[in-house]
């Protein structure tokens, strides 16, 4: 055989392998899922992020009839654990469950090393029970109240969050927007030592469900729940939009996939969660974790989650949030 044949012959077969690439992938998709599948959360064992990522995956595993095998990545904000995910390879075995502030926050705070377009959108998971509160003794009784108070005075009232950039602090700033109001936002290092000045009434407001259990038994004041549903711990408590604010706290939980993750495989896989989660006592036991289950399939979650993110980016531009 010639040089000149050899490689007009290499040069055929080299052109040839795209051709069969797809419909060797289009087999791998038919056979879905042949082995274990890999969950990561950006997050150490225990908490919300943990949770629902295993109570997920073991629903999953029974629906799919492969075990998932979760993987905690902690570390750097959670960025470390997201990037990771980011990297993984996208052949249909590695998904990521991540909230809205590690996906449509981070990134536009500071480079971590991917943004929300290096994911996949699977399936929206659930959502927070938000809850505004304020001290005992303010001179209002509801968020429309506050709101009513806030314009006759503005800067008066102040709010706290867990920090600069945390997602308790960007989901006052997108509501008092909305709203058209100015309050005067006081970060501190814990939702703990907030609550601690919100009691004393050192401050005036608290954007978190952290305070709850104060709320219930009557120490602070709930104005509303920032979820779109009242939460049936605090049934008396109505949501944002039944006092005439149509929005709500974009603070959610959600499962993704690396870029390049065949479309087929993202669509049964939200069909497992979709599943998932209109099982059973579901409600009751995200209920523990303050969540409420919020499904949306891949191309809805998908328009959503760029929502979120032009909305919190243009948060981050004008407050002038980012770090580096």
């Amino acid at each position: 055989m010639t040089t000149t044949r050899r490689i007009v012959l290499a040069t055929l077969a080299a052109a040839a392998l795209p051709a069969l690439a797809p419909a060797a992938l289009a087999q791998s998709d038919k056979n879905w899922p042949s082995k274990p599948i890999h969950f990561v959360t950006p997050y150490p064992p225990g908490g919300s992020s943990d949770t629902i990522t295993r109570f997920v995956g073991d629903r999953v595993a029974k629906l799919l009839g492969q075990p998932v095998i979760v993987e905690n990545k902690p570390g750097a904000g959670a960025t470390l654990g997201t990037a990771y995910a980011a990297r993984l390879a996208p052949d249909g075995y590695n998904f990521f469950v991540g909230p809205t502030a590690t996906v449509a926050v981070a990134p536009y705070m500071k480079d971590v090393g991917y943004t929300y377009e290096s994911f996949e959108p699977v399936a929206k998971l659930a959502s927070s029970y938000g809850l505004i509160t304020a001290r005992k003794d303010a001179p209002f009784s509801d968020y429309k109240g506050m709101v009513a108070y806030a314009k006759a005075h503005p800067n008066k009232l102040t709010f706290a969050s867990n920090g600069v950039g945390s997602i308790v602090h960007m989901t006052a700033v997108l509501l008092h927007k909305d709203a058209g109001v100015q309050l005067t936002h006081v970060p501190y290092k814990g939702a703990a030592e907030a609550q601690t000045d919100l009691m004393a009434g050192r401050i005036d407001l608290m954007y978190d469900p952290v305070t709850a259990p104060r709320v219930k038994n009557g120490d602070l004041k709930g104005l509303a729940t920032t979820s779109t549903v009242r939460n049936p711990q605090l049934p008396d408590i109505p949501t944002l939009k039944e006092q005439g604010f149509d929005m709500d706290s974009p603070s959610w939980f959600a499962l993704f996939a690396p870029k390049g993750t065949p479309q087929p495989i993202v669509n049964r896989m939200a069909d497992a969660v979709k599943q998932a989660l209109e099982m059973p006592g579901v409600k009751e036991q995200l209920q523990v974790s303050a969540l409420y289950p919020t499904y949306e399939d891949s191309a809805t979650f998908g328009k959503t989650l760029k929502r979120d993110v032009e909305a919190l980016r243009d948060v981050i531009q004008k407050e002038g949030l980012k770090t580096e």
